[in-house]
C-alpha cells in the first residue's frame, strides 16, 4: 500500500498520467469534432489544428512546471559540460572561425605571397585549423625551406601584407655607404646609366607590370627606371641609396653589378683624386 502510494505521489507517475489524460482528451475531442463536421457538413480541420497545438501546448507546460527543478539541474550541468568543452578546445574553435574569416574576406589564396608578424612567404595549404606558408626571405627573394603553419586564428588578429605582386616584380631597395672622402656626383650621372643598362632587357615588361599595380592598387609605386640619390649616414659617410624595379630572380644579380660599379668608381675616383695631388705638389727643388 505504501509503495502504491508512494509511486502515485512520484513525479514519474504524475507524468505518466498527464500524457494519457492528455491522449484521452485528444482522442474523445477530435472524435467529437469529427463527428460534428460530419452533421453540419461544415470544414473544422482549422479547429482542429489549433485544438491539438493547444492541447499540445499544455501538456508541455505542465510537464516543464512539473519537472523544472530537474530540468534546472540538467541545464546548469550542461552549461557547466558546454563550458568545459568550449574552454579546452577554445583554441581549435577560433582556428576554424579564422577559416570562416579566410575564405569569406579572401585576402590571399594559396600561391600568393604574404607577410604575417615579420615572416613571409609563400601560401602553399589552407584548411580547418591552419595556413601553411613556404618561408620566403624578403630581403633576397629566395627561399629559406623552412615550412611555416600558422594557426588560422592568428590570422584574424594580425596584420597580413599580401605581397603577391612581389613574386613577378619587386621594388628593389639596397644602401651603399662609403666615406667622405669620395665626391659621388662626379660618377652618380655614370652609375644611372649603368643601373639602367641593367634594366634595359626587361624595360617594357616592366613598365606594363609597374602600371598594372598602380591600377589595381590604385597609387603610384617607384619605377620602372632605376632611381639613384645620394645622402650621408649619422656618422657623416656618403650613402648611396639604390631603387630598381625589376624581375624578383634578378634582384640579387643587378644589385651585385651596380655595387661593383660603384667601388670601381670609388677607386677611380680615389686614384684620380691621388694623381692630381700629387702633380699639384711642389717639387723638393722648388720653394714653398
Amino acid at each position: 500500500m505504501d509503495d502504491l502510494e508512494t509511486w502515485l505521489n512520484s513525479k514519474l507517475a504524475i507524468t505518466i498520467c498527464l500524457i494519457f489524460f492528455t491522449f484521452l482528451v485528444r482522442y474523445l475531442a477530435l472524435k467529437l469534432i469529427g463527428k460534428k463536421q460530419r452533421t453540419n457538413g461544415k470544414d473544422h480541420r482549422d479547429l482542429i489544428s489549433n485544438f491539438k497545438n493547444f492541447l499540445l501546448f499544455i501538456l508541455v507546460l505542465l510537464l516543464f512546471n512539473l519537472w523544472a527543478g530537474e530540468i534546472q539541474k540538467f541545464a546548469f550541468s550542461l552549461a557547466a559540460f558546454a563550458v568545459a568543452i568550449v574552454l579546452a578546445t577554445k583554441e581549435f574553435i577560433q582556428c576554424i572561425i579564422g577559416f570562416f574569416y579566410l575564405m569569406s574576406t579572401r585576402p590571399f589564396r594559396v600561391g600568393d605571397w604574404i607577410e604575417v608578424d615579420n615572416h613571409a612567404g609563400e601560401v602553399s595549404q589552407i584548411d580547418w585549423i591552419k595556413t601553411t606558408v613556404l618561408e620566403v626571405n624578403i630581403d633576397t627573394y629566395q627561399y629559406t625551406g623552412k615550412t611555416l603553419s600558422i594557426p588560422n586564428n592568428k590570422l584574424i588578429t594580425s596584420a597580413i601584407q599580401n605581397l603577391n605582386f612581389m613574386k613577378r616584380y619587386a621594388i628593389h631597395n639596397f644602401v651603399l655607404v662609403r666615406d667622405s672622402h669620395i665626391n659621388p656626383f662626379s660618377f652618380i650621372a655614370q652609375l644611372k646609366e649603368n643601373a639602367s643598362q641593367y634594366c634595359a632587357d626587361f624595360e617594357d615588361v616592366a613598365l606594363r607590370y609597374n602600371q598594372i599595380i598602380e591600377h589595381k592598387m590604385g597609387i603610384s609605386i617607384t619605377g620602372p627606371k632605376p632611381q639613384i640619390e645620394v645622402g650621408t649616414t649619422d656618422l657623416g659617410h656618403i650613402k648611396i641609396e639604390v631603387t630598381i624595379f625589376c624581375p624578383t630572380d634578378q634582384t640579387m644579380d643587378i644589385e651585385q653589378k651596380i655595387t661593383a660599379d660603384f667601388f670601381e668608381f670609388c677607386l677611380q675616383h680615389h686614384a684620380q683624386t691621388s694623381q692630381n695631388n700629387a702633380l699639384n705638389a711642389p717639387s723638393l727643388g722648388e720653394p714653398p
